[in-house]
């Protein structure tokens, strides 16, 4: 009940499409057409950083379990 309760409060929280707007004329105003384009270049580059960085964290958690499920195999073998 608590977590319905916290996700409709969530959705009542998040902007229309009005609000969208005014934001979007907002960051043209203050940052200017020029750069929005080196700032979303800048987020993509943030964005596939962190992707990678969670792929290695990932895949070195993969192989830190498979190394210790063949050890657990081999020392079964050996008794």
């Amino acid at each position: 009940m608590m977590l319905l309760l916290n996700y409709n409060s969530l959705l009542i929280s998040m902007p229309g499409g009005t609000e969208w707007i005014l934001i979007i004329l907002a960051v043209l105003i203050l940052f200017g057409g020029r750069k929005i384009p080196e700032f979303m270049r800048g987020l993509g580059r943030g964005i596939r950083e962190f992707n990678d960085a969670k792929s290695n964290v990932k895949k070195e958690i993969e192989e830190g379990m498979s190394e210790k499920d063949n050890a657990a195999k081999t020392t079964k073998q050996e008794a």
